[in-house]
């Protein structure tokens, strides 16, 4: 069973149920990893199963559920339905309405972030809608960005009290009240300060600090528009656009620099941008590389950046085996604060799998002024 990791740090549980009738609570050091249970592979007494419905508040351990919450194994399904679950064997799917919810004693004030791996199970439109006290969002889930379940995204939320409940909600209504989006890891990462880098003017520029990434398996995790996610889960960035973008990491793909690039997946509809302190009508120069994720996704690429008034459009032939090019571009700062924007030019998919969108990878970015 997966607990919390905090660099050797050992969890400590501390239950706040009265015989079993309330949420446990969570308390840690420093969050990153797996929340109690987070993988679902402890499971519900037989007991309080109807087949594959969970029959009680809170059988499911760690968990209190709200309506037709089912737990499954992954693989073929009675009805045709076939559920992949690329992260372990079991999972939760959330009916019409239900919801799976966790309390956490968390730092009050401190900025925290969600992972979760979640698969559209049905034909129809399917939501889930994540939600902390005082901030929620809904996700719609039936734009895929792979094609074998292995959809994972990031939510980031601010600790407004000590102890934070987290919910996971189904707020459609379908025709078969099972359907509905399926859940098979969840984890936790609390987001230290951001600092500068030395020569640099980016914060975060490598793209080495994120949301917690899971280690067994990875597709990379999706990070939402900002008018998904107020906060966002990439510290520094800014998502401008209806799509989200993905954080990779270089265990599962190529990376030009670190442990972490960002994979642009949606063309113009993903762009990414930050917004920088800088000298009015000082000179300034911009460099970052392009390369592709060594993950199947081929073709003309072309990554454009703006800074200031300036543009830079950089191609790259993507023969899907890994690489990249450094770009630089010099610019102007039109005031005390500059703002900086990439996006993908053009629209992708993997080779032999047109359902898989995917895009050119941008990592390294820096910012730093110019001597004239």
């Amino acid at each position: 069973m997966a607990w919390f990791l905090s660099f050797g740090f050992v969890v400590l549980l501390l239950s706040l149920s009265n015989g079993g009738s309330a949420a446990r609570v969570v308390k840690t050091a420093y969050l990153d990893g797996l929340v109690p249970n987070g993988n679902f592979e402890e499971g519900p007494k037989k007991s309080n199963l109807k087949k594959t419905v969970i029959i009680g508040k809170y059988s499911l351990p760690q968990w209190e559920i709200n309506g037709l919450v089912e737990y499954v194994s992954g693989g073929p399904q009675p009805g045709g339905f076939y559920f992949p679950i690329p992260r372990g064997v079991h999972a939760v799917r959330l009916g019409n309405e239900a919801s799976i919810s966790q309390s956490l004693k968390l730092k009050q004030g401190s900025i925290y972030s969600l992972t979760f791996g979640i698969t559209r199970t049905c034909a129809q439109d399917e939501v889930l809608r994540v939600s902390v006290p005082g901030q929620s969002s809904d996700l719609p889930v039936q734009t895929l960005y792979s094609t074998d379940g292995g959809d994972t995204y990031a939510w980031a939320f601010k600790a407004t009290s000590p102890v934070v409940k987290i919910s996971f909600h189904n707020p459609g209504i379908q025709e078969d009240p099972s359907c509905g989006p399926l859940l098979d890891a969840i984890a936790i990462k609390e987001m230290l300060p951001l600092k500068y880098s030395k020569g640099n003017l980016v914060k975060n520029g490598g793209f080495e600090i994120g949301p917690h990434i899971f280690k067994n398996f990875s597709t990379g995790v999706l990070i939402l528009p900002k008018v998904q996610d107020l906060i966002s889960p990439l510290p520094g960035w800014i998502i401008e656009s209806l799509k989200p973008i993905k954080l990779v990491d270089r265990k599962h793909f190529f990376v030009p620099g670190g442990f972490s690039a960002v994979e642009l997946v949606a063309g113009r509809e993903s762009a990414i941008a930050q917004i920088i302190r800088t000298v009015p009508n000082k000179t300034y120069n911009l460099t970052f590389t392009v390369g592709d994720a060594k993950n199947a996704c081929h073709g003309s690429m072309m990554v454009e950046a703006f800074a200031g008034t300036k543009t830079l459009k950089v191609p790259y032939n993507s023969v899907a085996k890994g690489g990249f090019k450094t770009a630089s571009l010099t610019f102007q700062a039109p005031s005390s604060r500059t703002r900086i924007t990439f996006y993908s030019a053009y629209y992708h998919s993997k080779l032999n799998d047109y359902g898989h969108m995917c895009g050119p990878v941008l990592d390294d970015v820096r910012v730093f002024p110019v001597r004239i």
